[in-house]
């Protein structure tokens, strides 16, 4: 009985010894790395409204050359709405392991004209209806701006600012704003497509207009895209403020000179920004550029690899 009660205690001493041993080496392992984002690449890196429109599927396999996972797509870059050309885009992207991940779209809700929202509205459903037969789980929205300055280089050489239209407020856009978008929201629903709101020009030029729209909309399928070349003054304080409430990224790059603009922006920084905030999704890649699109995607894209460490 001795002898007996003296194997059970050696072993269970041996046990212990082992667990602590383990215990002690899987505390001494080093952290892992950060997971990689995954990368997206959107058309227009291609295509800046200047020249003849690049096909889609051409981005597709310039990402696929590039093990890039996802395609965000413009829509103003599409040939057409036609289904068998959606359909075309679908199992073009299948083919070449690439996810379709956004669909750019254009909106303007800032209209003090009710049809004219009406117009914008019934776009917004048809584009969501568009991502869904695509099998696009995100559509990129804006909310509009007042247009009293009507060129977009001349409002972007006045770094994006202008004056309300005469006779309204900013309350009045922002409420326009976010009725329009509540009235989208049964079809992104219905689709499962998330409304993703950049933060772009006109209401959502700074942090505080854009959280101002997404807090007001209580709705699983009401996003936000941060876009990190958008704020143009004092950015990685704005990206910090937007950065826990985005669900889709889109990464500004300008090899050979940006198209209106030339921010430099610290990848490794806003990389940090986004993890400390918990984000796990798409980095889509916005090359704007003049250099010829193929060399300044991939050197933005090796870029941002090395910046994910």
């Amino acid at each position: 009985m001795l002898a007996r009660r003296r194997f059970l205690q050696k072993s269970l001493a041996g046990t212990l010894g082992l667990a602590a041993a383990t215990s002690s080496l899987a505390y001494s392992q080093p952290l892992a790395a950060p997971k990689p984002f995954k990368l997206g690449i959107s058309t227009y890196s291609y295509w800046h409204f200047r020249t003849p429109k690049v096909p889609i599927e051409k981005v597709i396999d310039e990402a696929a050359a590039l093990d890039v996972e996802g395609v965000d797509i413009l829509h103003r870059q599409m040939e057409s709405e036609d289904n068998a050309y959606l359909q075309k885009l679908k199992r073009h992207a299948f083919l070449n392991g690439v996810d379709l991940i956004s669909l750019s779209i254009h909106q303007d809700f800032v209209e003090a004209d009710p049809a004219e929202r009406r117009k914008h509205i019934e776009h917004t459903k048809n584009c969501i209806e568009l991502a869904y037969k695509m099998g696009i789980p995100s559509i990129r929205l804006n909310s509009g701006r007042w247009n009293t300055i009507q060129s977009f280089d001349d409002l972007m050489a006045n770094r994006g600012v202008e004056s309300v239209l005469e006779g309204y407020t900013e309350d009045d856009g922002f409420k326009w704003c976010i009725d329009s978008i509540e009235q989208c929201l049964p079809k992104a629903a219905e689709c499962g497509v998330v409304l993703a709101l950049e933060n772009h020009w006109g209401l959502t030029s700074t942090p505080e207009g854009l959280l101002r729209i997404r807090k007001a909309i209580d709705s699983p399928w009401m996003g936000v895209l941060l876009d990190t070349g958008n704020f143009l003054e004092n950015p990685y304080d704005k990206l910090k403020m937007v950065a826990p409430h985005a669900n889709f990224v889109q990464a500004k790059t300008y090899y050979g000179g940006g198209e209106w603009y030339t921010l430099d922006l610290d990848y490794k920084r806003i990389f940090g920004i986004l993890r400390e905030a918990g984000y796990q999704g798409y980095i889509s890649l916005e090359f704007e550029g003049k250099e010829a699109a193929e060399s300044g995607v991939r050197k933005s894209i090796a870029m941002l690899r090395e910046a994910m460490g």
